[in-house]
């Protein structure tokens, strides 16, 4: 039986430097990661209603949006981890850039190696630790397979989901009929702690039970525990 190929995290770029541009998807690309370039918010922010990528490398010197809202935006409307890479090195622009949603920030200049390097370690989190680890998970007729986080339904239909998803998915079926509170989920998720974090997981979580065919009024399987956390319903099945 051949397995189906892993496919390779997709990293979007925004920034109005095409040096700067170049040089993270060149590293990027000999890495093993997919791109897709931007030199202004709008053309990124449309690629978004098309595609999911894993990971956005925003620019906040940006010539046709603030950087900063952009950010925050992105924390709650999207599944991707978000880094920004700015030449803004005060300790205030990184303090307000992580509580506003960003999972790293990086100052310019900087090595591409860096940067990809934190990349792969944002990517790891929610990985199972070994190659050993179960990659499926089999649960109320869903196949979640996290080597090509897709989704796969019992007729076979595929809904793709991305990275920041499949962390959330991943610590619910992990812990099937478990509350996890907030706090677990930070520890386990990273990220600075507060408003923003419980935004962007309150997203992640929407997302995915659409993804799912949930009611959202009356979900089935992802339940809110209002002022505990969230439990998870169903039978999982690894492997």
């Amino acid at each position: 039986m051949t397995l189906p190929p892993t496919r390779p995290p997709h990293v979007t770029i925004l920034d109005d430097e095409p040096e700067i541009r170049r040089m993270l998807s060149d590293a990027l690309v000999e890495a093993g990661f997919r791109t897709t370039c931007f030199a202004r918010a709008t053309e990124f922010e449309a690629a978004l209603k098309r595609t999911a990528p894993d990971v956005c490398l925003v620019d906040l010197g940006l010539p046709d949006r603030d950087g900063l809202a952009l950010v925050h935006r992105l924390a709650l409307e999207s599944g991707a981890a978000i880094i920004i890479i700015s030449g803004r090195a005060q300790v205030q622009d990184r303090v307000t850039g992580l509580e506003l949603g960003a999972d790293d920030y990086i100052i310019k200049p900087f090595d591409p190696a860096e940067v990809v390097a934190r990349i792969r370690a944002r990517l790891r989190k929610g990985r199972p630790e070994t190659d050993r680890s179960p990659r499926t998970a089999r649960f109320a007729g869903w196949t979640a397979e996290f080597d090509r986080y897709v989704l796969v339904a019992e007729d076979g239909t595929e809904v793709p989901f991305s990275h920041a998803e499949g962390e959330v998915l991943r610590l619910f079926l992990d812990a099937p009929k478990r509350l996890i509170s907030r706090a677990q989920m930070q520890e386990s998720l990273g990220g600075a702690a507060g408003d923003s974090f419980d935004r962007a997981m309150d997203v992640r979580i929407s997302r995915l039970r659409t993804k799912l065919g949930e009611d959202p009024k009356n979900p089935r399987l992802i339940k809110t525990i209002y002022g505990a956390g969230y439990i998870f319903l169903g039978d999982v099945t690894w492997g």
